[in-house]
């Protein structure tokens, strides 16, 4: 897992998915798609890094309006060869982050605690399945530009944790990839935490939301992608058969295989 981290100065929480075994063999190909924090304090040098030992040509930004003019153009946004794609997957959590997501407005950001299904020991599980159940239009969007990237692809949010995770986890069970790796790659947030926490509380965007609750209380945890995952395949015969349901086609599986797996 430590060869898949990449340091960069703008970003703590950003990781190569390549180097996961499938079911089948194969493994997935390094330098295609990664998976980050948010990228509002890249660097010069970040973006070298990037655009030049990565081919770096998709941004898929998860984040809500709210937060992107909030937090204001990126770096990124001035990089000509690069396509910024915002597909927010709101629901998002407290007001501002995704540390824990759980609002269902799509035009406004709520207090967390104002959200009907903000009990319970399955609540995480319950805003991932509310990220499908309220923006499929985005995940399958987020999949088809990883499946179609002409370079490498970003897929970012806030802290990194819970919408990128889900639509990574996604991506890496539709093609195939073991689920104790999947699992393995959303948890690997948890290594980083304490620095994705230090940078949001540094924003004016996210501090109060974060500071509301203990910092254990954003620790991932693998029984709950586990059970996201469960659910997938209990209620719909799994990842692919979610997307089916919502205009994925066997063209676009074809496609993130052959950009994802080698």
């Amino acid at each position: 897992m430590n060869a898949r981290w990449i340091e960069l100065d703008g970003a703590v929480n950003v990781r190569d998915l390549g180097g996961l075994a499938t079911t089948d063999g194969r493994t997935t190909r390094f330098g295609k798609v990664l998976r980050s924090d948010n990228l509002q304090n890249l660097t010069p040098r970040d973006l070298r890094t990037l655009l030049e030992n990565y081919r770096l040509t998709d941004v898929v930004d998860l984040r809500s309006r709210t937060e992107v003019d909030l937090e204001g153009p990126g770096p990124l946004t001035r990089v000509p060869q690069v396509t910024i794609h915002h597909l927010s997957l709101f629901t998002e959590s407290g007001r501002h982050t995704d540390v824990t997501a759980d609002t269902l407005d799509t035009d406004k950001v709520l207090p967390w605690q104002t959200h009907p299904s903000a009990a319970g020991p399955d609540r995480p599980v319950e805003h991932y399945l509310g990220y499908l159940r309220d923006r499929a239009d985005s995940v399958i969007a987020a999949l088809r530009v990883m499946a179609r990237t002409r370079g490498a692809a970003v897929v970012h949010c806030a802290a990194g944790k819970d919408r990128t995770g889900v639509v990574c986890a996604l991506a890496l069970d539709a093609v195939g990839v073991r689920r104790d790796h999947i699992i393995a790659d959303y948890t690997a947030t948890g290594l980083r935490l304490q620095a994705i926490l230090a940078r949001l509380r540094a924003s004016g965007t996210y501090a109060a939301d974060l500071d509301s609750r203990p910092a254990d209380s954003h620790l991932p945890q693998a029984t709950t992608m586990e059970k996201f995952l469960t659910v997938l395949d209990e209620r719909f015969g799994g990842t692919l058969g979610w997307l089916a349901e919502h205009g994925w086609r066997d063209g676009d599986t074809a496609a993130l295989r052959e950009s994802l797996l080698i």
